[in-house]
């Protein structure tokens, strides 16, 4: 009984969320999206920028141990997600999803301006790293609820039959962020000459981050919460005691997906173009170009991929086909970014982009579906928030590490085979809610 009234309330809430999307579903959609698009983008510049950051702020005679110290900032970063992913969580949950959208934007703004205006380690010296990851520390944190506080908002705020669709938007934004960082990147290659990159043009795309995140915080500031609204008899337990307690199965399978998904996502769409450059002998521009069109082949497959699972086939059954397919094809995709030159790497990014895509299309939706509207954005973002976090965040130095540590510059295809097993066992023990009302 308990359960079913749970779950009227919602369809009532999703009844009166189709009126108000109906009124103003640009804003809503957009104000979804922004916060995922500065948080990959800000990402996805500090990725593509590793080797130029590296020289900047880890000095090192080796170019590995370089990249290595480059690779623990962007780490750090994702080490704290899950903290930030408490913390949000427990807010989105007593007070509503709006507060964990505004307040996560501000944050995200407020650290990449600041990697923007940072010294390196030729002014300062040693305090140069340091405040790196400080800033690192501060982005992670707010982007532990930035994703799945979107998610939450746009799933809750959905028809049923449009939570795919309405989930994806969260990615699309990403999408874009990955794609937008891309571009700036590859423009900063183009433009500026190598000498002006390693002087100041690296900056500039930290600065147009600070822009975005503006821009996010103008849309977010005045959005109403239409989404879950917490019954004043939640306040008597944590949110996260109660997924802990009531939900400790789905919990762990999100954090085993998540880890898989994230070490091929940072795998394929982060390392692989530093990889074809250092390893490959591929132009650093060429390389950049490649992920570009990765990133722009996404952005137009998972709108099109995520309203196929509203009404063709189920997302958990998407995820397992995807997940085996990657795994079958991550030797292939490696080598020929490793041997194949410029037709290799972009051969291998546009597959593994594809894939990606599909992934990206049907991820939000089905693990947001996992939990209860009461415990929802705590159960889903420590459970996110680990998998990416820990094992998605460190994929870049793990894949660097291996390569050091065997002396095969095609150990991360074995590091992505076995993290695309993990996730596609993962998917196939879920329970899909694809079909079924949100609790």
């Amino acid at each position: 009984m308990a359960e079913q009234g749970i779950a009227e309330q919602n369809l009532a809430g999703h009844d009166s969320a189709e009126l108000g999307e109906r009124k103003a579903p640009v804003a809503s959609l957009l104000a979804g999206g922004v916060g995922n698009l500065l948080e990959w983008y800000d990402f996805g510049i500090y990725g593509l920028f590793a080797p130029i950051l590296a020289h900047l702020f880890f000095p090192a005679h080796d170019r590995v141990a370089s990249l290595i110290g480059a690779y623990a900032g962007f780490a750090i970063g994702f080490a704290v997600r899950p903290l930030g992913g408490i913390v949000f969580g427990h807010l989105g949950d007593r007070l509503g999803r709006r507060v964990v959208l505004v307040s996560s934007v501000v944050m995200m703004g407020l650290a990449t301006t600041a990697m923007a205006l940072l010294p390196t380690y030729e002014a300062i010296g040693i305090g140069a790293p340091i405040l790196l990851l400080c800033i690192r520390v501060l982005q992670g944190f707010s982007v532990g609820g930035e994703f799945t506080g979107s998610v939450a908002y746009l799933v809750e705020t959905a028809p049923a039959n449009r939570r795919g669709i309405a989930g994806s938007i969260a990615n699309i934004g990403a999408s874009a962020g990955m794609l937008l960082a891309a571009a700036v990147a590859t423009a900063t290659a183009t433009f500026a000459t190598s000498a002006e990159v390693q002087s100041w043009a690296w900056r500039v795309p930290f600065l147009i981050g600070g822009i975005i995140a503006i821009t996010g915080y103008f849309l977010r500031h005045g959005l109403p919460e239409t989404g879950y609204v917490p019954k004043a008899s939640a306040q008597q337990s944590l949110p996260l005691r109660k997924a802990l307690a009531e939900a400790p199965g789905p919990m762990l399978l999100a954090i085993l997906f998540t880890s898989g998904y994230g070490v091929a996502d940072y795998v394929t769409m982060i390392f692989l173009p530093t990889y074809a450059s250092l390893f490959g002998g591929v132009a650093e521009s060429e390389a950049l170009a490649a992920n570009t069109a990765g990133q722009a082949l996404t952005l137009a497959v998972v709108p099109i991929a995520a309203w196929l699972t509203d009404w063709a086939f189920s997302r958990r059954t998407l995820l397992i086909g995807v997940f085996v397919a990657e795994l079958a094809i991550a030797w292939w995709g490696i080598s020929l970014a490793r041997h194949g030159g410029v037709e290799g790497i972009w051969a291998a990014q546009l597959a593994f982009a594809f894939l990606f895509a599909l992934v990206m299309a049907a991820e939000p939706a089905t693990l947001a579906e996992l939990f209860p509207s009461e415990y929802r954005l705590s159960g889903y973002s420590l459970s996110f928030n680990l998998g990416i976090g820990i094992a998605g965040g460190t994929a870049p130095l793990v894949a660097t590490a291996l390569i050091a540590a065997t002396g095969s510059d095609l150990a991360p295809a074995w590091y992505l085979m076995v993290a695309c097993a993990i996730s596609a066992g993962a998917a196939f023990l879920m329970v899909d809610w694809s079909r079924k009302p949100l609790r």
